[in-house]
């Protein structure tokens, strides 16, 4: 005799499922939130095909050939563009401009003769049509419909027949006859399901809004993921006007490219070129400062780097930190303390970035070395530097990638030196001394460590044979 089907269990928060009941969900740590559920029959017959199987030479590729959403940041994210009957999802954190974006978009599709159609389930029609009026996304072919039902969002797909569909969002949308409150794990999975299904068939391209959880990730079952084609994450800083769009996942380009954008009272437009929204204009050379080049994506981005350091009156002098890592900044003062003999046990360091930017790359140490010890000494450094390289623990730089890439971005802004590490040495360890060559008019300087940086720059007034302490410098 066949045996019964075993029960299942599956976690309510992030669809985890496992053979036994246990208290606590192995995948999102949550208490008490599996329960049973219905086992699935194993027994499957043969069903009728939608489609013959065909030789994968025969398959026409035309059908999925991109096409441009009319925002170019967004297609060089994408890869090139929309695919028809892709499914792109799209996180963000409240207020970061998720659906001022793809009200962009959706416009900006229209105006190519597409139809369109916008499902809103969090505002109401009115609400989005006072934002279009506002970013000048009023257009024939886009079409608004607010629902919070799939049955009535999937009549609308009839009768519109749209090319591009636009859902806000998945988490708002709830499917009849599924248990579960609309932003569950049971009704996220539905619904996405029954608008990818929809998008394959149709050659509709859906992008469904996500929302994200406290701690950044997206929110529902990760299930989510997997079912969709492209994952974005839209992210920006609440006092800040820009915007960036990242590439989580894409089947159909590459994953480390970044989108620009700016949000303002008018809507948000794309930012070709960043670059000078991290950087400071000083009137005249300023202590404390140094110019990093970070790669977003493959884009090159260059950033202000800025420290200040006082003297402490509190037995555990502060560290603060905006816009960098608080661990590399610490491993970064003991390099220089260690290597550099630049003593700050007894001070207050403080270290920023310009305009909101955020380095969480290694290469961007030897800019916050320089920027210490220029704001220790109170030595600014030379006019038009950039300085690029990791800091070991044995004070030595390490060569970044995409130095070539970095060079050419800080040349074509008109910086006139860079302080870079050496090429790698010969068998045996030997890393040659420092060198000085001329790249597109730019002065490139080789150093081997980080206290050669600081001289080659004239920011520091000790060395490891000779302590001085920031008091006595």
């Amino acid at each position: 005799m066949a045996k019964p089907p075993r029960p299942a269990y599956r976690c309510t928060e992030c669809g985890w499922e496992t053979g036994k009941w246990v208290g606590r969900c192995g995948e999102c740590q949550a208490w008490g939130s599996v329960a049973e559920t219905a086992a699935p029959s194993s027994r499957t017959g043969a069903t009728p095909v939608t489609r013959a199987a065909v030789p994968i030479g025969e398959v026409s590729v035309e059908e999925s050939a991109f096409r441009s959403s009319g925002v170019p940041e967004l297609d060089r994210v994408l890869g090139g563009g929309l695919v028809p009957g892709a499914a792109i999802l799209l996180a963000g954190e409240p207020g970061v401009g998720k659906s001022t974006l793809l009200l962009e978009v959706a416009a900006q599709t229209a105006r190519y003769h597409r139809r369109t159609l916008y499902v809103t389930g969090e505002e109401s029609a009115s609400q989005v049509r006072l934002r279009a009026d506002r970013t000048g996304g009023v257009h024939d072919d886009l079409y608004l419909a607010a629902e919070t039902d799939l049955g009535a969002v999937l009549t609308h797909i009839e009768d519109v027949r749209p090319l591009l569909l636009v859902v806000d969002s998945v988490q708002t949308i709830g499917a009849p006859g599924v248990e579960g409150v609309p932003g569950g794990v049971t009704q996220v999975k539905e619904v996405a399901a029954a608008l990818i299904r929809v998008a394959k068939t149709r050659n509709i391209t859906v992008v469904l809004v996500g929302h994200v959880t406290k701690d950044g990730s997206i929110a529902g079952p990760r299930v989510l993921e997997h079912l969709v084609d492209v994952v974005l994450h839209f992210e920006g800083d609440r006092n800040s006007r820009f915007r960036m769009l990242r590439s989580v996942k894409n089947r159909f380009g590459p994953v480390d490219e970044v989108g620009c954008f700016d949000l303002g009272s008018e809507g948000i437009t794309a930012v070709t070129d960043p670059t000078g929204l991290f950087i400071e204009n000083h009137h005249g050379q300023v202590s404390g400062t140094c110019v990093a080049v970070t790669m977003e994506g493959r884009r090159p981005l260059l950033a202000e780097v800025q420290a200040l350091v006082t003297p402490s009156a509190l037995e555990r002098p502060r560290r603060t930190t905006s816009g960098l890592d608080g661990s590399r900044i610490a491993m970064v003062l003991a390099v220089l303390q260690q290597h550099c003999g630049i003593r700050l046990h007894a001070h207050d360091v403080f270290a920023s970035t310009v305009g909101g930017a955020r380095l969480n790359e290694p290469a961007s140490d030897l800019a916050v070395a320089v920027a210490l010890a220029s704001a220790t000494f109170d030595i600014a450094p030379p006019a038009g530097v950039v300085a690029m390289g990791e800091i070991g623990l044995a004070g030595e730089l390490r060569r970044v990638r995409d130095l070539p890439q970095r060079l050419a971005e800080a040349a074509r802004l008109g910086f006139r030196m860079a302080v870079v590490p050496t090429a790698p040495g010969q068998p045996g360890g030997v890393r040659p001394s420092s060198t000085d060559r001329t790249i597109d008019g730019m002065r490139v300087v080789e150093v081997p460590d980080v206290a050669s940086a600081l001289r080659c720059l004239g920011v520091a007034r000790a060395t490891k044979r000779g302590l001085r302490s920031a008091d006595e410098g």
